[in-house]
This record gives structure tokens, C-alpha cells and sequence, in this order.
């Protein structure tokens, strides 16, 4: 066993992992307050509900052998039979295949929670719960093993997909598209303002995904080498590359540069550079954020256009910032493999996915809504996913005090429309 690569995988395991609570917060910033520990909760319980399957059969599906030409694995591997503490992966020399699985335990953890911002205020917990089973057994799974099982027929291919450009975030924002178009929009969409309440909450979950991302993508070398450095490199200039870009774009379009804008340019420039990180330069990974970062700011706006309700911009941000990063490294890849033969092979690699993601996704919520009922209740929807599914609040406004407290008003905890903190009191929302 090589120590040093197994101790950096398991950190990388648990920088992953940081992820899906840096995501609650990000998301849980952007809703209303009356639904905010529903918010919450829908990334939280990936944690629980993929954890077990992953286990019980979705290490076996996306990494056991192959059974499907290339499409899906067998279940020799269900309940993790077969391996045991000492199994290695490399033959004589590499790291344990539990460090492995852990590993990608936690890229499947994440990957169905990104989809929960865009049905955020409107879906019943029960349901959501339910979509995610049967999502990542039916779309997740298979999908991992199309892109990094050696039998996969996009890895076969030779597509490029370093950490989950296409299996992780064109799934999951196909995915989350289908769904809306399944569920409908909120109530009041778009006519009403619908302002993150908590942005200092945003900002929060952001940092503690950047952060977790340098496992994310370094840790998919699973090894401590120089592929590893460039990696964490990439992410880095990438990041800050996209920030700038949707602060740039935002400043010329609407005249500001937001707090919001710099965490969702940042988690844009995350998502582009994770599929193509390893194989550019770090001026190809400026070049990917600045692409990524301009064009997700433009792509969030085309909801309005269109009339679907992504409520927090994942189909914008994950959609399209994938695609990017997934495109882009077919032309700006170093190591002699980019090219146009490589873009077309790229290409095959995103829409594939998507197709295919986007397909079952919407069968699957179909299923759920004509079954239990995909969408709140209105009534609970108006006074608060939180209180209808969670008996809980967010913040406990009793203990504001004051005069304006005990005529039943509390000071507003939402944003005006420049992302400034409101400075007028409204009454308590039920």
C-alpha cells in the first residue's frame, strides 16, 4: 500500500464530503426565510439516503464489472462483497479500493444534492426524498460507470472527464431541468421578487465549497503527485478567473458588482474547470473561469426568457458551466490530445449525457408526482415549506424584542433589489 497516496485520497474524501454541507449553506442563503431549513435538509439528506445505497448496491453499479458494453456495472460487488481491508487498487502498489469507494461515495453524495436549489420552496420532502433513490440508481450510477469505469464506453472513448464535468454536473443540471419542467414554478414566479435572505450565509457556503472543491478535483489524481499539484493549481486561477467574469459582465449589464454575483461566478469557474483542470495550462484555466464565469451570468437570466423556474440557478450555473469545461478542454488540452478530433469526442461525451440524464430524470419525477405527489401542498407553500415538513424555523423571532416585536413585526431579514441589506420592518410571515 503507498501511505502517502491513501492518506490523500481520505483527506480528499473528506474535503468531498465538507461539500454537501457547503452547498446547504449556499443554498440555504438564497431562499426565503420560511423555507430555509427545507432547504437545508434537501442537501443534508443525500448524506443519509446515498451513503446506504452506495453500499447496498451503487459502488457495485457504477465500478463493478462490466455487464452492459460499457453502460452499467454488474452486483458482484453489492453489500461491497469481495473487497475487504487489504484489497489494493494498482495491483502490488496503490491505495485501498475502501479508500477509493470512499471517494466517490462522496461525488455521488453531491451530485443529486445540486439538484435540489433548482426545486427550492415548492416540493414535498417525502418526495425529494424518494427522486434522489431513484435517481441515482437509475441516472447517477450508470453514468459513473460510462465516464470512469475502465469498460465504460465514454472512458473507452477517451473522453475527457477529470472529476466529473459530465457525470457529475451536466447530470445533475439536466436532471434538475427535467424536474422543474415536471414540478412548475413557484407560485408569484416571475412577478414576484423572490430575494436571498441571507447572504453572509451565501458567501459562507461558497468559501467552504471552494475549499472543498481542491479535494473535489486534486484528490481525482488519487495519488499525491504533480497531476494532483496542477489540478489544485487550475482550481484555484479558474475560480478567481470566473469570479471576475460574472462580476464583469453583471457590472456592464446591471450596473453592480454583487455578493451574490462573486459566489455564484466563483461556484461557476469550480464547475468548469473540474472536467479539464488536469489536462490544460494554467492560462488555459484562466481562459476556461473568464468563459465560464460571463456566460453562466448570462445563462441564469435565460429562466426569465423562458419561462421555466430554476430557483437558484443550477441549470445555469451547472448546465452550462459543465458544458464549458467539457467543450473547451477538447481545444485547449496540452498534452497532445486536443484538438478537433478530441472536441468531437468531448461533444459525444456531454450530449450523451445529457440526453440520457434529462430522459429518465423527467420520467422519474413523472413517476413520483402521479404516485405520492411531487409538489407542496399550496397552502404550505405559502406559509413555509419549514414549519409543513420540518416543524422548525429558521431563526427564532421572539427573541428580536422591542417595541416593533411585540406589535408583531420583526426587522426584515431579506434583500432589496441591489443586494443591500433592506432597511424597512415587515410583518412576520406565517
Amino acid at each position: 500500500m503507498n501511505g502517502a497516496d491513501t492518506a490523500f485520497v481520505l483527506i480528499s474524501s473528506a474535503l468531498v464530503m465538507l461539500m454537501t454541507p457547503g452547498l446547504a449553506f449556499f443554498y440555504g442563503g438564497m431562499v426565503r426565510v420560511k423555507s430555509a431549513l427545507n432547504m437545508l435538509m434537501m442537501s443534508f439528506i443525500s448524506l443519509g439516503i446515498v451513503s446506504v445505497l452506495w453500499v447496498l448496491y451503487g459502488y457495485s453499479l457504477a465500478f463493478g464489472d462490466d455487464i452492459g458494453g460499457g453502460l452499467l456495472g454488474g452486483l458482484g460487488h453489492a453489500g461491497l462483497a469481495g473487497i475487504d481491508f487489504e484489497t489494493l487498487t494498482g495491483g502490488d502498489e496503490g491505495i485501498p479500493v475502501f479508500a477509493f469507494a470512499c471517494f466517490q461515495l462522496m461525488f455521488a453524495v453531491l451530485t443529486p444534492a445540486l439538484m435540489s436549489g433548482a426545486l427550492a420552496d415548492r416540493v414535498k420532502f417525502s418526495a425529494w426524498a424518494l427522486f434522489i433513490t431513484l435517481w441515482v440508481t437509475a441516472v447517477y450510477f450508470p453514468v459513473a460507470h460510462w465516464v470512469w469505469h475502465a469498460d465504460g464506453w465514454l472512458f473507452r472513448l477517451e473522453v475527457i472527464d477529470f472529476a466529473g464535468g459530465t457525470a457529475v454536473h451536466i447530470n445533475a443540471g439536466v436532471g434538475a431541468l427535467a424536474a422543474v419542467l415536471v414540478v412548475g414554478r413557484r407560485a408569484g414566479f416571475p412577478r414576484d421578487p423572490m430575494r436571498p435572505h441571507n447572504l453572509p450565509l451565501v458567501m459562507l457556503g461558497a468559501a467552504l465549497l471552494w475549499f472543498g472543491w481542491f479535494g473535489f478535483n486534486a484528490g481525482s489524481a488519487l495519488a499525491a503527485n504533480g497531476t494532483a499539484a496542477g489540478m489544485a493549481l487550475n482550481t484555484q486561477v479558474a475560480t478567481g478567473a470566473a469570479m471576475l467574469g460574472w462580476l464583469g459582465y453583471e457590472r456592464i449589464r446591471h450596473g453592480a458588482f454583487t455578493t451574490l454575483g462573486a459566489a455564484s461566478g466563483a461556484v461557476a469557474g469550480l464547475v468548469a474547470i473540474t472536467p479539464s483542470g488536469a489536462h490544460v495550462s494554467a492560462l488555459g484555466a484562466i481562459l476556461i473561469g473568464v468563459v465560464a464565469g460571463a456566460a453562466c451570468s448570462w445563462a441564469v437570466s435565460l429562466k426569465y426568457r423562458l419561462r421555466y423556474d430554476d430557483s437558484l440557478d443550477v441549470v445555469g450555473v451547472h448546465l452550462v458551466g459543465g458544458v464549458i469545461g467539457t467543450l473547451l478542454v477538447g481545444l485547449l488540452a496540452i498534452d497532445g490530445v486536443g484538438g478537433l478530433e478530441q472536441l468531437g469526442k468531448q461533444a459525444i461525451g456531454a450530449f450523451s449525457v445529457m440526453a440520457y440524464s434529462f430522459i429518465v430524470s423527467w420520467l422519474l419525477a413523472k413517476l413520483v408526482d402521479a404516485t405520492i405527489g411531487f409538489r407542496a401542498a399550496e397552502d404550505d407553500e405559502a406559509s413555509g415549506l419549514d414549519q409543513a415538513f420540518h416543524a422548525e424555523t429558521a431563526y427564532d423571532f421572539s427573541a428580536v424584542g422591542g417595541p416593533s416585536a411585540a406589535r408583531g413585526t420583526v426587522p426584515d431579514l431579506g434583500t432589496n433589489e441591489t443586494g443591500a441589506a433592506g432597511p424597512r420592518n415587515k410583518k412576520v410571515d406565517a
